[in-house]
């Protein structure tokens, strides 16, 4: 990777051989923090551009209990507005500026990934959720969806999932769910420790490369 620009409100990366193909990251409720960014360096690393926005102002919740407070207490209408503004800004970066986004979203940072790419299917090529869910309408989804689940989960439960399989596919849509045995809830973040699980983070991540590079290649 090449030059990062980390700033109050996004962290952006572009790779070494210049612009690549561009990939939204969205961070947990954990907020923007080392993990987060470690996404998008990765990404670079792979010649992507890639760009993740501070979902959370600034804010990284000491524990789940002051995560779930921040987001209780969070305008949903200004993330949004956050999250769309960052797919455009992303672009403007990107190797080819009039081309879809990418976008892998992370727990909280996933229902957003899957909301974009329904709010907005012309500009997402892609998304990848990990653990994370969504209840709307997919029927204006044109992007297909990477899914990595955790065996267990309290944040999202069977019936979720299973609402959220049977929406895809009743709008006919392109996607591919993997569960993850042993796991829970943010274990493909290092820093969510007692959760955090190497192994299954790393299938995860492969995956996560393999679909990219099908479906919104450098």
């Amino acid at each position: 990777m090449s030059s990062a620009a980390p700033s109050g409100s996004a962290y952006l990366v572009q790779p070494d051989s210049g612009p690549g193909p561009a990939v939204l990251v969205l961070h947990s409720w954990w907020g923007l923090t080392d993990d987060a960014r470690s996404v998008v360096e990765a990404l670079a690393d792979r010649g992507y551009t890639a760009l993740a926005p501070d979902l959370c102002g600034g804010v990284v919740p000491a524990d789940a209990d002051a995560a779930r407070d921040r987001l209780a207490e969070s305008d949903p209408n200004v993330t949004a507005s956050l999250v769309l503004d960052s797919v455009v800004a992303l672009r403007a970066h990107s190797a080819v500026p009039d081309e879809p986004v990418a976008v892998v979203g992370f727990s909280m940072g996933a229902s957003w990934a899957l909301w974009v790419a329904t709010r907005q299917p012309s500009s997402v090529r892609a998304v990848v959720a990990y653990y994370g869910a969504q209840n709307i309408d997919f029927d204006t989804l044109a992007a297909p969806v990477l899914g990595h689940f955790a065996e267990h989960d309290p944040l999202v439960s069977e019936d979720d999932l299973v609402e959220m399989q049977a929406r895809l596919l009743l709008s006919d849509k392109h996607a591919e769910f993997h569960r993850y045995p042993g796991t829970s809830h943010w274990f493909a973040e290092s820093g969510a420790d007692a959760h955090h699980d190497p192994d299954a983070a790393q299938l995860a991540w492969s995956r996560t490369l393999n679909f990219l590079g099908e479906h919104h290649a450098v």
